[in-house]
């Protein structure tokens, strides 16, 4: 199994969108790259803590490759906004990709060129490695399951078919 952390916003729905996808064995919501371990839901809303919502993602590289999250995760943002995804603002609802492994760093450097190409405006997220993911609190964890009418910035539809589980 590969693992990547994705940032896209409001975690909520990006952990509910990954989820979905065929190939995504194991999703979490936390809390990354910020300046101190174990921050709180209100230490990040806040702006105490600078770690941005984040998606621990486990996957199959044989079902589906990093590249594909990718293309995923840039049908969910607007990879040009700082800051902001959907009504949410504050760094914590900044986009980014966040590596274990240097080979994925390579992978999504090269797809970030690629997309800019696609964008008039300087695509704004981040690429760096994971410097350290703290899971949230456990209400956040699957939280459209348990709220289906919960808040959230996703559109679903963006996913075809044959990519569902």
């Amino acid at each position: 199994m590969k693992k990547i952390i994705l940032a896209g916003g409001c975690f909520w729905g990006v952990e509910a969108y990954f989820k979905m996808l065929r190939g995504v064995t194991d999703t979490q919501v936390g809390y990354v790259n910020g300046n101190y371990a174990n921050p709180t839901y209100e230490d990040v809303c806040e702006e105490k803590a600078t770690h941005a919502e984040a998606v621990y993602i486990e996957y199959n590289e044989h079902e589906i490759t990093l590249e594909k999250l990718l293309e995923h995760l840039f049908r969910i943002i607007d990879p040009t906004s700082i800051n902001k995804q959907g009504h949410d603002e504050g760094i914590q609802y900044r986009t980014g990709i966040y590596y274990y492994d240097e080979a994925d760093r390579v992978i999504a450097e090269a797809f970030l060129k690629k997309e800019q190409q696609h964008y008039r405006l300087p695509i704004a997220v981040e690429l760096e490695q994971e410097r350290g993911f703290f899971d949230a609190e456990t209400y956040h964890q699957d939280y459209l399951d348990k709220n289906p009418f919960g808040y959230c910035h996703v559109n679903f539809s963006v996913m075809k078919k044959d990519e569902r589980k």
